[in-house]
């Protein structure tokens, strides 16, 4: 994996989908400046999801922005996003210029330590239509993502570093599964962006 991880037109899925990682593409004082924004200027809550019918507060907390009030909805919740900081904007505009893409929307999610983590899911909710592209942006510890596929169950892992880019595209979110494993070696918070486009 290390051999590709710099190189964005490499797919990191053997099949089934796209995702490309561009590595760092930030300065260490832009990814100190935007992370210590992040931390102290987003307005974070503990997310909230309801799984089998029992309504659970994550200790990981969340945050979504975007172009107009989107209603977006997960986990039989639903968040409405907030007005872009000046900040967010930046930052969109540097993922879109590398990405090709215009992006509408942002899910940010604060990860305190490596006690916390995401579950397998996929971003295949209708609002985000066919085949979406997502930009994923790291900020912070540097902590392992992983990729499932739903058929073949097959792994792929890779570490996102402080100010990295990663792209999901094409038809990954129909066929695979991705995560963010708990970890004791993490110990400092993450921040991941990911930007995306709502539809009508």
């Amino acid at each position: 994996m290390d051999l590709f991880e710099h190189d964005p037109d490499f797919n990191l899925l053997p099949y089934d989908g796209e995702v490309n990682y561009f590595g760092v593409i930030l300065s260490p004082s832009e990814s100190t400046h935007y992370l210590d924004h992040l931390l102290n200027a987003i307005e974070w809550k503990n997310d909230e999801v309801i799984i089998a019918g029992k309504h659970i507060t994550t200790k990981r907390k969340a945050a979504w922005y975007g172009d107009e009030r989107y209603a977006y909805s997960y986990s039989n919740t639903t968040k409405h996003a907030l007005p872009w900081t000046t900040e967010l904007l930046l930052l969109k505009d540097i993922v879109e210029q590398y990405c090709g893409k215009t992006f509408n929307s942002c899910l940010l999610n604060l990860y305190h330590n490596g006690d916390e983590g995401m579950t397998w899911h996929c971003d295949d909710e209708k609002m985000l239509g066919v085949n979406t592209t997502i930009a994923s942006l790291s900020f912070g510890s540097e902590r392992k993502f992983s990729f499932k596929h739903k058929s073949s169950r097959q792994t792929i892992s890779i570490d996102l570093q402080q100010g990295s880019l990663l792209i999901m595209k094409g038809t990954t979110q129909t066929h695979w599964l991705h995560s963010l494993p708990k970890t004791k070696k993490s110990t400092s918070p993450r921040v991941n962006l990911t930007f995306r486009t709502i539809v009508n």
